[in-house]
């Protein structure tokens, strides 16, 4: 039996200093692991392979080991999930995480108003969106130049209710996006 399945097995047992003598035996294993499974990552990121041995360390814990390749398969398998997490936190902070959601309804479209170059925007907003979708510009019309309710918006268009606010929110959305640009 080689020293680290005797360690392990020495862990299993409740051998309270096997631990701290498993680490130096492997971490120089571990540290090679990491570099591999951090190998394809591109160049310039944070996380480093001590780091990442660290953390798998730590989410190893009390578990226990049958032998050495049971161990490093389980840190192997801790090192990609490390890795997998930190890559959906970065693909979510690209993608608007942590950004405070706005409901929809919160969202204002500009109101008539006096000044020429909001009006014109809103008339060319609408003009893009009746190109787009047709009944949701006509129900943006409705809407906000004859100021009728979704529900007389949805008898003019003869469309029901649920669709006439599926249409509103998908419409005040859209020219919110068209207008911002």
């Amino acid at each position: 039996m080689n020293d680290v399945t005797r360690l392990l097995d020495a862990i299993q047992h409740g051998e309270p200093k096997a631990a701290d003598d498993l680490l130096p035996l492997v971490y120089a294993e571990l540290r090679h692991l990491a570099r591999a499974k951090m190998a394809s990552d591109q160049p310039g990121q944070t996380l480093q392979a001590t780091a990442l041995v660290h953390e798998a360390w730590l989410r190893l814990g009390d578990q226990s080991f049958e032998n050495r390749a049971h161990f490093f398969g389980a840190a192997a398998e801790a090192m990609r999930r490390i890795l997998i997490e930190r890559a959906r936190r970065k693909l979510a902070a690209k993608h608007g995480a942590g950004v405070p959601h706005v409901a929809v309804d919160d969202v204002e479209i500009a109101a008539p108003t006096e000044k020429d170059d909001e009006l014109l925007a809103v008339h060319e907003a609408l003009e893009s969106l009746t190109a787009h979708d047709a009944r949701k510009a006509e129900l943006v019309k409705l809407r906000y130049f004859a100021g009728l309710t979704i529900e007389e918006a949805a008898d003019v268009l003869r469309i029901s209710v649920p669709t006439a606010k599926r249409d509103w929110i998908y419409a005040r959305a859209w020219l919110f996006r068209v207008i911002q640009i």
